[in-house]
């Protein structure tokens, strides 16, 4: 018996089969996930934005067209959009929002001393990546967070693969430079 195709999997999709709509949910929620979650807040904002993103996915399913982008290239631009359409209604609001560190008087342990600095140099790093450039901030996450190639990260960004480069060299440089800043 033959492994049924992706392709497959979003014909029948697209023709209304809950079974393949469920298989392709499974397949790409968890990515999805992370990709939205390095972008925004919080696990709930972010999880609220995933949920988002499959409902629009779903009610555009019949207009999606294989031919012209991966189906997990769609979804992360679905998923892109509605991250952009979150940061302008936060903005129309004037609303900012950073990771609380809490306070760290309550660690007991090296090891819960050690981890605290993992989640401190995390948060900075994310913190300096949000001051890039939003097609920075993607062509980076989608690299170095998800692990995806250039040439996926093309389909997705309807750049050419010398352009994701670049924006990832400019991004990286920029990074470097806010790190530095930070430290001294």
């Amino acid at each position: 018996m033959s492994k049924e195709t992706e392709a497959d999997i979003v014909r029948r999709a697209t023709a209304g089969d809950p079974a393949a709509i469920t298989t392709l949910y499974e397949r790409y929620v968890d990515t999805i996930y992370r990709y939205v979650r390095y972008r925004v807040d919080d696990d709930e904002t972010a999880r609220d934005i995933t949920a988002d993103v499959f409902v629009r996915a779903l009610e555009s399913l019949s207009r999606y067209d294989e031919r012209n982008v991966p189906f997990a290239a769609w979804l992360y631009r679905i998923g892109h959009a509605r991250v952009v359409d979150h940061w302008r209604r936060l903005a129309r609001r004037s609303e900012e929002s950073y990771d609380d560190l809490g306070d760290h008087t309550e660690l007991t342990t090296d090891a819960e001393a050690l981890d605290q600095v993992d989640v401190i140099e995390h948060n900075s790093v994310r913190a300096a990546l949000m001051k890039l450039t939003p097609e920075q901030q993607e062509a980076l996450i989608l690299k170095y967070v998800q692990g995806l190639s250039n040439a996926e990260i093309s389909e997705i960004t309807g750049r050419t693969v010398g352009a994701v480069k670049a924006l990832q060299h400019r991004g990286l440089a920029a990074l470097a430079r806010l790190l530095d800043e930070e430290e001294s």
